[in-house]
This record gives C-alpha cells, structure tokens and sequence, in this order.
C-alpha cells in the first residue's frame, strides 16, 4: 500500500506561480513512476507531468512544457510540481499518482496505469 497526500494548492492570479507537493508513505519502494495529473469540471483526467524515480527522467505535456517543473526529494518521499506563469485554463484539482503499471513510459499519462492515487488539491488561476 502506498499512501499521497498532496499539498499547496491554492487561488493566485495569472502569470503566478505555486509549488505542489505529495508526501508519499507506505510500501514506497513499489514506486518506480509518480504522475502528476488535473482534471477540471466538465473534463477528463489529463497528465500533467511524470517522473521515473530511478532515472529522473521527466515527461510533460505540450500545455506545461517550460511553465511547470517535476521533481522529487527522495530521502524525504515528496514529489514537486514547481508551477510558474500560471493560465486560467490550469485551474483544476491537481492529483499525483504512483505505481505505474504499464509496460513502458509511453502510457506515462493514462489515468488508468496507476495504482494509487491522492486527494486532490485545487488550483484556481484568475485573469
């Protein structure tokens, strides 16, 4: 069993910026591939940005790619999304999931490849 609790959401304008953080705990050694993914109302669950724990290796979608960065702090079990020049159309309830099971990281942003997810913590961007 592996436990996320996100944090750091919260309301901020246009062109802001916000670090998200999940906390993971359990049987965190299962942990090859933690995704960050949003989903807005009306909307499905998109990925957002993805990290491989044993290589770092990063993957982002097209929309974030050179706004948002992922990282992780592996001694303190947390992964990072660090969020900068902030749109309207990022609002959403932000998510990580852990323990990809897929085949490869080409499937890196299907909701349906993970294992265990978190709670959610909302973004609200304003124009």
């Amino acid at each position: 069993q592996v436990r996320l609790v996100e944090s750091g959401g919260g309301s901020v304008q246009a062109g802001g910026s916000l670090r998200l953080a999940c906390a993971a705990s359990g049987s965190t050694d299962s942990i090859g591939r933690m995704t960050w993914f949003r989903q807005a109302p009306g909307k499905e669950r998109e990925g957002v940005a993805s990290l491989y724990y044993r290589t770092n290796i990063t993957r982002y979608v097209d929309s974030v790619r050179g706004r948002f960065t992922i990282s992780q702090d592996s001694a303190e079990k947390t992964l990072y999304l660090q969020m900068a020049s902030l749109k309207p159309q990022d609002t959403a309830l932000y998510y990580c999931a852990a323990v990809y099971t897929g085949n490869s990281g080409g499937g890196w942003s299907d909701p349906g490849k993970y294992r265990y997810w978190g709670q959610g913590t909302q973004v609200t961007v304003s124009s």
